[in-house]
């Protein structure tokens, strides 16, 4: 009966570890999704800054604040969302 029981607390354990394991890299794989999601949100927003100089070059001081101004809110995002996705993947 003992071994039997510690055989059941050794799968329970086992079973235990690998459903952290995976936590921990569902964690790392958001962290690395929200990277992704940046780097093309980044990308529009310097397609978008670009297209509009193109048409309209007199604007280019007001069409850059407010580009890299954008671009800074979706680092500033992205970056909780790393620090989320790390403190859940080393909790």
């Amino acid at each position: 009966m003992f071994t039997l029981l510690q055989e059941v607390a050794a799968a329970d354990a086992t079973v235990e570890a690998a459903m952290v394991t995976v936590s921990h890299a569902n964690a790392a794989i958001g962290a690395g999704l929200a990277v992704v999601g940046a780097g093309i949100g980044i990308g529009l927003i310097g397609h978008g800054a670009g297209l509009g100089i193109a048409r309209q070059p007199e604007a280019v001081g007001d069409i850059k604040g407010n580009a890299i101004v954008l671009a800074a809110l979706v680092e500033g995002a992205t970056f909780f969302a790393i620090v989320v996705g790390l403190l859940f993947a080393l909790k």
